[in-house]
């Protein structure tokens, strides 16, 4: 067919569909002039939702509007792709207090109803419309159109729930709310989705075969989507009132970030004041902003992302108080310290290499916020294997104040003191106003002193501060217990996850192999095994299992391996590394063989169709479809961890290293949901075969 045909067709559709469109818009005008109750804006209104019934969606809508008068706050309920809307719809001019809470409190009994199919908060939203009148504005959660506005902005909403998805939720509003009837336009369509009609057997209520139908879609959706997907066993966790601060813990894989995504957009919505949203990592918090917004655009202003870092800093600088950090004049200053206190010590006998001794000062002195010796002589020095004596603590007490002294007379801070600096003031002088939350993500990562400064933002109150994390994904040294901040999680306040619904039973398997062996102290003190039993929702995913016995075959496979992946798989797709030093080589390796990369540093949560580039730690947080993990067996970036500056560490600072190398790599693999791809480099034995390993899939 040639180009004037096409274009002929095209015009003949529509022009067809114009037409269509006008005369269901005449019918639903008409069915709206029989709603007694409804003046004539109101009418306009009605219509507009009754058209898009046309299009698949549902609407409930208050039976009383058939009657002389209304006392209802919410004329309707509409539920279609973007979710369920609880629509007040007014001739009045401005909103008041009156209806304002009655919309609120039919918008709560909404989202109660649709919380055992598994339905987010994020997915009900209040609606006031004003006939007659052109405005988008909003009050508090509830979103104010004027007529005009109201079918664009709904159409307009990110797509939540399939076709089935819609039918059986409203179907069930309809059943809980026995004052809505479900409306739909007379004139249909020939091409449009039949409306469904009670006792229509593929709109029966199915509660299981709703979760799966969500579940499926959600995995079929790009990786950005997947990860606001909320699953029904979790929704009640989103919506829990907590009489104090609470914990959310669990193995990878359970949801604790989508949860805590999920509950922060639940509590903006409930409460006047701000909600804070931290995480060590200065990469996570772009990412999971753009995840809120997309999930509740509505809210999404209202709730501060933000690293711990950055958010001290700023907090200190309108306080007045003087920051200046200066991480390489810190960096020099300590190197320093070591050469003339710390490299002729008794410390140089346990562990040579200065960095295990700058970890200790880092996460253990600056980090639990000890001033004096004697509090670091008696500390437990947690996931610290190395045993100190007495006289090993007083070096490492000289060593330490040998720094300060240094850094000092640079007149510099280091991250620690910026953390001490923002506790001392929080304490002294709490914010105003102060934060209505505090969310904290991958608390393990975080230092004793960075945990008591944000309990100190909101102290005990009910729902106000939420830790989210496990111990077990730990990818620094150190550590900590959550009574050692004042912190008590009694009674419920504490809640374990156990249904992984990102790995299937291989990755699972392969990622829980590397740590069987390493068991763990968590935030709350227990002692836990290294392979722990979850249940499993997602059986799908593969590893495959690459050696090589060069470095360059190794990457010959890799970029095999990438060029193969389906169209548009790249922007599902993760390349992680132990090190900067390789990050730097496979940014190399791909942008020569012609492979587009995102650097994890600049990913900020929106779908791009490159490869995401980054380390194993700056994986944290996130999750890809695909995940490969080059020479993912080495023992470290720089080879296995023995001879150093003429001496050999000691068997406890090794396995802790190692320990902590395996904790990363666990981490890394675990962000994989449909494919992990493990490359190993394995030199060749004399009869030509590879000294251990070899290609497969497991």
């Amino acid at each position: 067919m040639g180009a004037g045909g096409a274009g002929s067709q095209r015009a003949q559709e529509a022009r067809r569909q114009e037409r269509l469109l006008r005369e269901q818009w005449q019918a639903a005008r008409r069915q709206a002039l029989g709603w007694k109750a409804a003046g004539e804006g109101e009418q306009r209104v009605l219509a507009q939702l009754l058209v898009l019934t046309a299009r698949g969606w549902r609407l409930l809508v208050d039976r009383q509007w058939a009657a002389a008068a209304r006392t209802a706050n919410a004329d309707v309920l509409l539920v279609g792709p973007g979710g369920v809307f609880v629509i007040d719809v007014t001739a009045g001019g401005e909103p008041t207090e009156g209806q304002a809470a009655g919309l609120l409190a039919a918008t709560k009994a909404a989202e109660s109803a649709v919380a055992s199919l598994g339905m987010s908060p994020v997915a009900v939203q209040p609606v006031m419309v004003f006939a007659g009148r052109r405005f988008d504005a909003g009050l508090g959660r509830i979103r104010l159109l004027g007529e005009h506005e109201i079918g664009p902005v709904l159409l307009s909403q990110r797509h939540r729930l399939r076709a089935e998805s819609v039918r059986a939720i409203a179907d069930h509003l309809e059943r809980v709310f026995p004052d809505l009837v479900g409306s739909a336009v007379d004139q249909q369509a020939s091409s449009a989705p039949e409306p469904h009609r009670q006792g229509a057997p593929d709109g029966l209520f199915d509660l299981e075969g709703l979760r799966d139908a969500a579940l499926e879609g959600a995995m079929r959706a790009p990786i950005e989507q997947w990860m606001t997907f909320l699953h029904p066993d979790q929704v009640a966790l989103v919506r829990r009132n907590w009489s104090g601060p609470a914990r959310i813990s669990g193995p990878a894989g359970t949801g604790k970030t989508v949860v805590a995504l999920h509950r922060a957009a639940h509590l903006a919505r409930r409460t006047t004041g701000r909600i804070l949203y931290v995480t060590f990592a200065n990469n996570l918090p772009r990412v999971q902003s753009t995840f809120l917004r997309t999930m509740a655009p509505a809210v999404a202003d209202r709730v501060d992302f933000r690293s711990l870092h950055s958010w001290a800093q700023e907090f200190l600088q309108e306080r007045g108080v003087p920051v200046r950090l200066h991480g390489d004049k810190a960096e020099t200053a300590f190197s320093l310290a070591w050469k003339n206190v710390g490299r002729g010590s008794r410390l140089a006998e346990l562990d040579p290499a200065p960095t295990y001794w700058r970890e200790e000062i880092d996460y253990v002195i600056k980090g639990r916020g000890l001033t004096a010796f004697e509090e670091y002589a008696t500390v437990h020095r947690r996931r610290r294997r190395a045993s100190l004596h007495r006289t090993h603590r007083q070096s490492v007490w000289e060593l330490y104040e040998a720094y300060e002294s240094l850094r000092g007379e640079r007149g510099v801070h280091d991250f620690n003191d910026v953390l001490s600096l923002a506790l001392a003031e929080a304490t002294r002088r709490p914010a105003r106003p102060p934060y209505a939350a505090v969310i904290v993500d991958e608390v393990q990562d975080l230092t004793l002193v960075g945990v008591r400064l944000l309990h100190a933002l909101v102290g005990d109150v009910p729902n106000g501060l939420l830790l989210v994390g496990d111990g077990q994904q730990t990818v620094y040294p150190g550590g900590f217990r959550l009574t050692d901040a004042g912190i008590d999680i009694r009674g419920d306040r504490g809640q374990v996850l156990r249904t992984n619904y990102r790995n299937s039973r291989q990755i699972l398997d392969a990622a829980l192999a590397v740590v069987a062996d390493d068991a763990f102290e968590d935030l709350d003190g227990l002692h836990t095994p290294g392979r722990r039993d979850v249940d499993l929702t997602y059986h799908d995913g593969d590893v495959v299992r690459v050696t090589r016995p060069t470095v360059e075959a190794h990457d010959r496979a890799l970029l095999d391996a990438l060029r193969s992946l389906p169209e548009g798989a790249p922007a599902d797709t993760a390349l992680l590394c132990p090190s900067l030093r390789a990050v730097g080589h496979y940014q190399r390796l791909l942008t020569q063989a012609g492979i587009p990369v995102c650097q994890l540093e600049q990913y900020d949560g929106h779908a791009v169709d490159a490869v995401k580039l980054g380390t194993y730690r700056r994986a944290k947080g996130l999750e890809f479809k695909n995940v490969f993990l080059p020479r993912h067996d080495a023992v470290s970036a720089n080879g296995p961890a023995a001879d150093t500056a003429g001496g050999t560490e000691t068997s406890q600072t090794a396995r802790e290293r190692e320990e902590l190398l395996r904790s990363r790599l666990f981490v890394a693999m675990t962000r994989a949901r449909d494919l992990l791809w493990l490359g190993s480099v394995t030199p060749l034995s004399e009869g030509g075969t590879p000294v251990r390993g070899g290609a497969g899939r497991s």
